[in-house]
């Protein structure tokens, strides 16, 4: 399936949730806020989402600094 992911088209190969996605790509999961079609979620609600082609994905990850 493919999705946008921060504006971008990426094909997605197994994953079928949030939550898989975040595996798949290989990505820092404690240092993400997550938006899946222009709604945030909640850390918790990641393994419960599904994902769906032509979904859109925005992903922030937070950094700390001074």
């Amino acid at each position: 399936m493919t999705i946008s992911l921060n504006g971008e088209p990426r094909e997605v190969l197994t994953a079928r949730t949030v939550s898989e996605l975040v595996a798949e790509f290989g990505l820092p999961a404690p240092a993400l806020l997550i938006e899946h079609n222009k709604i945030a979620l909640t850390r918790s609600e990641w393994a419960t989402t599904p994902l769906a082609d032509g979904d859109r994905i925005e992903l922030l990850r937070v950094t700390a600094g001074g």
